[in-house]
């Protein structure tokens, strides 16, 4: 696989990945909430934190965190134009451009959100607004996809959450944590072609 396809999957997915998230920030209140379907709705949040809406220390976790993701994403370029390089097989190829285009996605928010967006009470959101809402690395990664497939009381046998009400999918997240995930998936069910064993070995 080629660097210019890998390039063409990094920019298609940060695309659709910030138009998106551009599109909920300036249409949608804080919180509002879209029955799509049943199992789908589009629910807007923002979060400090990781992927799927983790959290991790606060103002000084939310520096550090930003800060290991640029490095990070240094180090996942590396590791796809080295494999590109190597010829390694296009599953490999496809998944480190998903979680490079995944962790720039991210990035994109954490860095610059909080300086081009402001966060008005009651009203969307303004791009490129007179009073920004934060700073430079401190900006809030926007999610908006929510699959809630299943939502009910968990059977009283259960131990530790038994009779407690529960919905599966729970976490709301974005195109760039769908696409980390995607590539995961792919190294974990493709592993063998991903990663081949030295035939000498």
């Amino acid at each position: 696989m080629t660097l210019k396809k890998a390039l063409f999957i990094i920019i298609t997915v940060l695309l659709i990945d910030q138009i998106s998230k551009i599109y909920i920030k300036t249409n949608f209140l804080y919180g509002e909430d879209v029955v799509v379907f049943d199992w789908f709705r589009i629910h807007f949040i923002e979060n400090n934190g990781m992927a799927w809406g983790a959290e991790f220390g606060g103002k000084a976790g939310k520096l550090f965190l930003t800060i290991f993701r640029l490095f990070a994403i240094g180090g996942i370029g590396y590791w796809l134009y080295s494999s590109i390089k190597k010829e390694a097989h296009t599953i490999l190829i496809v998944a480190i451009s998903l979680i490079f285009a995944g962790a720039m996605g991210n990035i994109i928010d954490s860095v610059f959100y909080g300086v081009i967006f402001d966060t008005p009470a009651n009203a969307t959101a303004t791009l490129f607004a007179e009073k920004p809402y934060g700073e430079l690395f401190y900006g809030k990664v926007v999610d908006m996809l929510y699959f809630p497939i299943w939502s009910g009381d968990l059977p009283s046998w259960i131990p530790i959450w038994g009779g407690k009400p529960f919905t599966f999918f729970n976490a709301i997240f974005n195109v760039a944590d769908a696409a980390i995930s995607i590539a995961v998936g792919l190294l974990i069910v493709f592993n063998k072609k991903a990663f081949p064993k030295d035939n000498n070995e």
